[in-house]
């Protein structure tokens, strides 16, 4: 949502070293003097330049702008803004395993200019430019010979434990991390993983004998150390390589997935079809939107399409296999505009953290310019029972302009959903759809799909 004239941004409250403020609609970081030896050698020492080189950190500029704290202020940079903001629990599989890697090579890196990484938390990585990328430039802290690694235990818990139970176990429970927002604890990790996973070398370690020693030594520095006070730099970097190489082992075979043959079964012929993404390839010419969110997405089709006209464009689908496929395809292809993610409409992300302010609910970090909601109003309106003013309600929250496909009953899609139930759902007519959704959004243009009964919508919220 818009902020006023110098916010301070409330996620960003836990880092004594300094926070995020929005002045003027433009986001800033003030930089505080306690951490300014470390900033210091973070520019100075190469590390910097070596991480933008790479695509591993957020560019930034030093701001001649006044702090929000000039009493304890060293500092304001600029970082280059990131389009839309993601959390670990919107993310597929393969995203976190990235971001994960993209962590221990940050680290890797650190240690060779004399720094370490002094928070592993996946929420300071964020997709920019196709690529995961450290958001959080005060992340670092001048390396101490001997010191272990103070961010161990949080990367176990933010990385290593969700992905190792996404892998052994079911990737929805990724979803834990909405309920821990502090990374799962080990100890739950632990328990949930099934008993072959402590024949993986990585995971006995770094999961299961870690949990052990948490709870032995609760209090302690050593929990955080797996028992080892003190640790000399080729340990060190043996711990990032044992951790880099559990993490490259773990995969997840995405499968099963319900719509991953949605476009082989619905009853568009080739000529509906072609004519669907040429009305809507000249809607997005029209508006030309900068950030387009595409609600049930599946595979990506008309992503490409916002893509294509120049949008950054949020590709949500709640098939964590169909976003698994995604997500590949666009990293294979190095493609920079699109970011695949998971979202249960029904259910989308919360508020949640402190005060519940530390992380956004979907709603927050909209509205977008456009959104497209492509065959997913039947079934959100059949499937979860929600009606149709209820649809237009939601939808005019979270987008300015609209393009709308309605979907009527005698569909094959439709039909499916009806197959198993008792079809209470009288009022889903074309003429209550539109009933409704005028009460939102203006009707600018619309068009019934040849060889077929679909209609599609471009409308304006009102």
């Amino acid at each position: 949502m818009p902020m006023s004239k110098r916010q301070k941004v409330e996620g960003s409250f836990r880092d004594p070293s300094g926070f995020i403020f929005i002045d003027k609609g433009v986001l800033y970081r003030q930089v505080n003097r306690i951490y300014a030896d470390d900033y210091q050698r973070l520019m100075e020492s190469g590390l910097y330049s070596t991480l933008i080189k790479a695509g591993l950190i957020i560019p930034h500029q030093e701001a001649e702008r006044l702090p929000v704290e000039p009493g304890i202020a060293y500092k304001v940079i600029k970082p280059d803004p990131v389009p839309f903001i993601s959390y670990p629990y919107e993310w597929t599989f393969g995203a976190l395993k990235d971001a994960a890697l993209c962590t221990l090579s940050i680290q890797r890196r650190a240690l060779k200019k004399g720094m370490s990484l002094k928070d592993a938390n996946a929420y300071n990585i964020q997709f920019y430019m196709g690529m995961p990328t450290l958001i959080d430039t005060l992340s670092f802290e001048t390396y101490r010979e001997g010191e272990p690694w103070v961010a161990y235990r949080q990367f176990c818990q933010h990385f290593l434990a969700p992905l190792s139970l996404m892998a052994f176990c079911d990737v929805r429970l990724n979803q834990l991390m909405r309920v821990y927002i502090d990374g799962i604890p080990l100890d739950l990790a632990s328990k949930l993983l099934p008993l072959r996973s402590r024949w993986n070398f990585g995971i006995a370690t770094h999961i299961h004998l870690h949990a052990i020693a948490q709870k032995r030594y609760s209090g302690s520095s050593v929990s955080n150390t797996r028992g080892s006070r003190s640790m000399d730099k080729n340990a060190f970097l043996g711990l990032i390589d044992s951790l880099e190489a559990t993490v490259r082992k773990l995969n997840w075979t995405p499968s099963g997935t319900e719509w991953g043959d949605y476009y082989d079964k619905t009853n568009y012929t080739e000529t509906a079809f072609a004519q669907k993404q040429r009305l809507v390839s000249n809607w997005l010419e029209k508006i030309r939107p900068s950030i387009v969110w595409d609600l049930g997405a599946n595979m990506g089709v008309f992503s490409q399409l916002a893509a294509e006209a120049g949008a950054y464009t949020i590709s949500f689908d709640i098939d964590p296999a169909a976003v698994e496929h995604h997500y590949r395809k666009l990293k294979s292809e190095k493609q920079k505009g699109i970011q695949p993610l998971i979202l249960d409409l029904t259910n989308p992300s919360p508020a949640i953290g402190w005060h519940q302010r530390e992380r956004q609910s979907l709603f927050e970090r909209g509205p977008a310019d456009l959104v497209m909601a492509l065959a997913i109003l039947h079934h959100l309106a059949i499937s979860n029972n929600v009606p149709l003013p209820n649809l237009a309600e939601l939808l005019a929250d979270v987008g300015n302009w609209l393009i709308l496909e309605f979907v009527p009953k005698n569909d094959s899609q439709v039909e499916r959903l009806l197959r198993n139930r008792v079809d209470i759902f009288d009022t889903y007519t074309r003429e209550m759809f539109e009933l409704c959704f005028k009460e939102k959004f203006s009707i600018v243009e619309s068009s019934q799909l040849d060889q077929s009964e679909r209609w599609l919508y471009l409308m304006k919220k009102k």
